[in-house]
């Protein structure tokens, strides 16, 4: 219990942020409208904890993780924010006070359209974890009006709906931090000049300029009043409206920079199977990472220190090759915007930059046409060069006259269409790069970059993903949280080694028979769901065979639909084949430019169709495709497959490198 809350004084700001905000009594007010005015009167105490946060951050010394990442799957926040504030009991007795359940309320939120799969999750979860242990961080993204999309299915093929995840209300848990603003150019020309010492410089000169706006999401610290800032950049033009070409009929060219703006950040990931959704998407990342690279440069010297200490104090973390042009980005304004000469910055830079590989397929790697990057950011496209080149010579000397090797590493991959391989020149330009698993990192090593980890001994290094007990379990999952809480001593969602204690039940009958009964009811919730917005009925004494993620062809949904299709033959075809009943479950989007992925949702759902529909089989198998998958939905999902092998995995304490 949060001994500080004052709950008489917090229904008071619900009530107030009903009638004034909203303009609601509470006989009129709709569930949604009582979500809202919560929502508020938790942002009120949320952003009083960040601001706090960021005046602690200012005065401390400590290394900070500034986290780039185009993605953060955070799910809903409200009742995430409850339990790290520690007053979930106070405000759901709050909400009964009010005639309301707590849970009906916070079944209002939108899930933020922040993220589409793991990528985006694993932000999330991190963001928490460095929260909830109070790792001086700074979350960056961007601010998506719309984005992925709304997944339905119509006749088995799924249709794309935009996802206005903010409402016409706005979102309660973000604030607008206009002082924290950037400006954006893209396009231009290159110009070499001398500077007032007799030194050649360049210089880049933007064909467009567009302003970086900050919305602040505050990531609340388990039971510890932190709060750190997920940071999201949206788009806005820089100019103003031009009233006199709309007078004379040029609505259009009126509107250009504002029309520019609003595309840029619309959506997450654009179609890139045309040149302008190419353009659009290498647009996002520049102005994601400049926005952010320039926020972090601003908070550096704004507290005095100096420009060659930047690695000292900050860290930046590249989740995946999305935010690679943060590097030449932050050799461009060392050069270019501070003059340090070329080794200067390198050492800078390169110590400040850390990667997170989430792909072991070299046909998965990001890469983009040299000439569109040479078009669109010039200046980047010859600080890349200039990388590509001190890197060559690091191979040259390691293999003399090896040009396979020169070939393999190169940043730039040679060929009728040159394109610059984004995985490699986050590998140049890091101290540190990390799978996301002990094997996965060791396949980074000895299969995806061998060559790199030999002319780079110890940079290829391993991290272990992980999830944040406080959502996955302590909220989603509330009743074996019960459970656990009635048998072990101490605050586990704060310390999972304490979890250890459970071990001493695993044979215990008694406990058993408990946990299976949490398992069943959750098992029921979900089949309650698939009943109500699906209409096909579920045996919870079936094994739940679940794939939940992208769906893309290397995550192998359609082997899995493979297999289904040979059990469906088997029940059919062999008189004496006989198995425990089983329900598969998926659920993924997949892009809506991704022709094949679609064709494998519409297939699954076909073969759904057929099975659920076959009296012969049903009761021994059936297929569900849940749509629109998202985190609140997985919260549903996961919650009846947790802890399945001995109850509990190895417990895990810590799930971010300590910097």
């Amino acid at each position: 219990m949060n001994k500080t809350f004052n709950q008489e004084a917090f229904k008071q700001s619900v009530l107030e942020n009903l009638t004034v905000s909203l303009a609601k009594t509470p006989e009129s007010a709709s569930p949604r409208d009582w979500m809202l005015a919560l929502g508020k009167s938790i942002s009120n105490l949320s952003n009083s904890q960040l601001v706090s946060t960021e005046k602690a951050l200012e005065e401390s010394a400590a290394r900070k993780v500034n986290y780039l990442s185009l993605e953060f799957l955070i799910g809903r926040m409200t009742g995430n924010n409850l339990i790290a504030l520690d007053i979930y009991r106070e405000v759901s007795e709050i909400m009964e006070e009010f005639g309301l359940n707590l849970s009906d309320v916070l079944e209002e939120e939108m899930d933020p359209a922040l993220g589409n799969g793991g990528l985006g999750r694993l932000a999330a979860c991190y963001m928490d974890s460095l929260a909830a242990q109070e790792f001086p961080a700074v979350g960056y993204g961007l601010h998506y009006e719309y984005g992925l999309f709304r997944q339905d299915f119509e006749e088995c093929h799924q249709v794309e709906t935009p996802d206005a995840w903010k409402g016409p209300e706005g979102y309660p848990c973000e604030v607008l931090r206009p002082e924290l603003s950037q400006k954006v150019g893209f396009w231009g020309e290159v110009e070499a000049y001398t500077d007032e010492k007799g030194k050649p410089r360049r210089r880049w000169t933007p064909g467009l300029l567009l302003e970086g706006r900050a919305w602040d999401i505050p990531v609340l610290g388990y039971k510890n009043n932190a709060a750190y800032p997920l940071r999201l950049w949206e788009s806005r033009a820089i100019e103003p409206f031009n009233l006199d070409r709309f007078n004379d009929g040029d609505y259009v060219g009126a509107q250009y920079p504002s029309l520019e703006a609003a595309n840029l950040t619309k959506v997450l990931y654009p179609n890139d199977n045309h040149e302008q959704g190419q353009i659009l998407r290498l647009m996002q990342q520049y102005f994601h990472c400049a926005c952010s690279v320039a926020d972090i440069l601003r908070r550096h010297l704004a507290l005095g220190r100096p420009l060659d200490s930047l690695s000292d104090f900050e860290v930046i973390q590249l989740n995946d090759t999305h935010p690679t042009i943060a590097i030449p980005e932050l050799m461009r304004l060392l050069l270019d915007e501070y003059g340090l000469e070329w080794d200067a910055a390198w050492n800078i830079s390169s110590n400040t930059f850390a990667y997170t590989n989430h792909t072991l397929l070299p046909e998965a790697l990001e890469s983009w046409s040299e000439s569109l990057m040479g078009r669109l950011l010039p200046r980047h496209m010859e600080i890349i060069y200039e990388i590509n080149a001190q890197m060559l010579k690091d191979v040259g000397e390691k293999w003399p006259g090896d040009i396979a090797k020169l070939r393999k590493l190169s940043v730039i991959e040679e060929g009728n269409h040159r394109r610059v391989r984004m995985a490699n020149l986050c590998v140049a330009g890091s101290f540190a790069v990390n799978g996301v698993a002990a094997m996965h990192s060791e396949l980074v090593k000895t299969h995806l970059f061998p060559d790199f980890d030999t002319l780079y001994p110890g940079r290829l290094t391993n991290v272990t993903n992980g999830v944040t007990p406080r959502r996955w379990l302590k909220f989603c999952n509330p009743a074996l949280s019960a459970l656990i809480d009635k048998h072990v001593s101490g605050d586990w969602a704060a310390d999972q080694d304490l979890l250890k204690q459970l071990n001493e039940l695993a044979d215990n009958k008694r406990f058993q028979k408990a946990f299976m009964a949490v398992k069943k009811a959750n098992k029921q919730r979900l089949a309650d769901w698939v009943n109500k917005h699906l209409d096909v009925e579920l045996d919870t004494d079936a094994i739940f065979d679940v794939q939940v993620k992208r769906l893309h062809e290397y995550k192998r949904q359609h082997l899995n639909l493979l297999h289904i299709l040979s059990l469906y033959h088997r029940l059919l075809n062999e008189p004496g084949f006989d198995m425990n009943p089983r329900v598969f479950v998926f659920g993924a989007k997949a892009a809506p430019g991704y022709a094949l992925a679609k064709d494998i949702i519409f297939a699954i759902n076909r073969v759904a169709e057929t099975i659920n529909a076959d009296e012969r089989v049903n009761h021994k198998l059936k297929v569900v495709f849940l749509p629109d998958y998202r985190v609140s939905l997985a919260e549903l999902i996961i919650l009846q497959r947790m802890y399945q092998s001995r109850f509990l995995p190895p417990a895990k304490k810590h799930l971010v490198r300590v910097i």
